[in-house]
Order: C-alpha cells, then sequence, then structure tokens
C-alpha cells in the first residue's frame, strides 16, 4: 500500500480527481476546498502552503482514498480502509506533517485517530459531532416568516464579511484572511439573504456546483434574531435555487450540538447521511 503527498494542486487533481468526482456526495468538503484553493487562491485557508495525498493498494493503479490539508485545520480525509489509515499516520510523520487533527466520516476518523495514538501517545478530543444530510422532497416553512429572500450584492459585502466571521467564530474555526470568498460568493450568486421590514436577518449560502453536488454552506442569523425562523426560510430559498439551476445532489452539515437546527433541516426536506467527527490531537 502507498501513499503520495504533494503541494501541487494540479498532481493532485491529476492522481486523485477521477476518485473524489466518482462519489461527489461522499467527498463533498475535499471537492469544494480543493475548487476554492484553485479559484480562490491556494493560501484561502492560510498562510502555510496546503498539502494534498493520495493512496493506492500495492499493484494497483486507481486511488482508493485521498487527504486535503489546509494548516492550521484538521486534515480532510476520504473513506479508507483501516491499513491505509495505519500507513497515513507513518507518511504524515515521516513528511513532518504535523497534522492538529482530523476531519472525516466516523469510521475513517476514529481508525486514523486509534492509528495515531499507537504511533504518538497522547490524547484525541472530539470536537465537533456533524451529520451530512442529502435533500430529498424539499418542503419550504409554512407560513414562512416574514421578509422574503434576495440574492446578495456587492453593497451586502460589509454585512457578509461580519456574518462570515461571526459563523467562524461560532464554529470554531479561523476568521476568513479576507473578503475573496466573501467577493466570490457575490459574484457568482451563491449567496442569499433572508430580509425582513427592509433589512437582512439571515444568510444562506452554497457552495460552487461540482459534478452535480453542491452544499448549503454557512447559513448565519445573529443570535438577537434567532427563533423566528429566519434560517429555516434562507435555508429553504438557497436550496430551491440550487435546484432551478441544475444541481441534482444538495448537502449540508449539522452540528449535532445544536439539536434544533437538525429538526428545522429534515422539515426542510433533508435526510440523514452519515455522520462526521473532528478529532483534535494532543501530545503526550
Amino acid at each position: 500500500m502507498t501513499w503520495t503527498t504533494t503541494r501541487d494542486l494540479d498532481a493532485f487533481d491529476a492522481a486523485a480527481g477521477t476518485f473524489l468526482r466518482g462519489r461527489p456526495a461522499e467527498h463533498t468538503v475535499l471537492l469544494s476546498v480543493a475548487s476554492s484553493l484553485r479559484v480562490i487562491g491556494t493560501d484561502t485557508y492560510g498562510q502555510d502552503a496546503p498539502s494534498f495525498g493520495w493512496w493506492r493498494r500495492d499493484g494497483q493503479s486507481a486511488v482508493g482514498a485521498a487527504f486535503v490539508w489546509t494548516p492550521p485545520r484538521t486534515v480532510l480525509l476520504s473513506p479508507m480502509p483501516d491499513g491505509a489509515a495505519a500507513e497515513l499516520v507513518d507518511v504524515l510523520a515521516h513528511e513532518q506533517l504535523a497534522v492538529p487533527g482530523v476531519n472525516a466520516g466516523r469510521a475513517t476518523a476514529e481508525a486514523v485517530a486509534a492509528a495515531w495514538q499507537r504511533r504518538h501517545g497522547g490524547t484525541v478530543r472530539t470536537a465537533e459531532h456533524h451529520r451530512l444530510y442529502r435533500l430529498g422532497e424539499l418542503t419550504p416553512p409554512a407560513p414562512a416568516p416574514p421578509g422574503a429572500a434576495r440574492l446578495a450584492t456587492t453593497a451586502d459585502r460589509d454585512l457578509l464579511l461580519a456574518w462570515f466571521t461571526a459563523f467562524a467564530a461560532e464554529v470554531g474555526d479561523p476568521p476568513p484572511r479576507d473578503a475573496r470568498a466573501v467577493d466570490d460568493r457575490i459574484a457568482h450568486g451563491r449567496c442569499l439573504l433572508w430580509e425582513a421590514d427592509g433589512r437582512p436577518v439571515s444568510m444562506a449560502g452554497v457552495t460552487r456546483t461540482l459534478f452535480g453536488m453542491a452544499r448549503v454552506a454557512p447559513v448565519y442569523t445573529p443570535p438577537e434574531l434567532r427563533g423566528r425562523g429566519y434560517a429555516g426560510a434562507a435555508t429553504a430559498a438557497v436550496s430551491r435555487a440550487a435546484q432551478d439551476e441544475g444541481v441534482h445532489e444538495l448537502l449540508l452539515f449539522t452540528d449535532l450540538a445544536h439539536p434544533t437546527s437538525n429538526v428545522i433541516y429534515q422539515r426542510l426536506g433533508y435526510r440523514p447521511v452519515e455522520d462526521h467527527l473532528v478529532l483534535e490531537f494532543g501530545r503526550s
């Protein structure tokens, strides 16, 4: 079994692209992050260069696993066999890639974490427990809250940047490095605002469509405006817009620490696919 690592996005796409594109829902985060690195810039998620890797079984040409790491975040992993998980830990150590943890489907995250502990000792902490959902039949909230959805424009740039920053703080992610990601969303019509009484009260974005798949993210309502149905309405609106543009597989992640949002999304027609874990490593 063999892992190959690189910091060359083109080399990664040439080697692992077919594998990732073959199951876009399963690889949604790796695909969307790699797309952002290509379109917005390789420093989108941090000043340190991202790293990539792919795995093949001995004697086989087909790729069977992959990773994307954008420091300082946890490494993103595709599903992989236990043997690949154990070898990945060895390769990361050999390449001196000091990843702070993993973000993956539960089975893969736990397999890599167990291999990491066998090699390094230390602790593993569950930082986040997510659930991936796929949209079935969209059921908008009825009655809808007051207001209506509209596309975000350049006039909303400062507000969106503030809300993207607030969302990142709430979920424990680093803040946006600059406004490039916001500008990209505005330029391509991938962020909607729910507006009530003449002012924006919630936002819902959607990732770039890749191979028929897109993911709703982020969804944010300021704390003082929550509990009024705005987030559900904004999510329904951006979901409908994505479907109208030809998205065949629309996904979203929820944090299982927030049961209310999980109920809201299921009422809209989103159905559970699988659980994901963000596990953080601590050295002994």
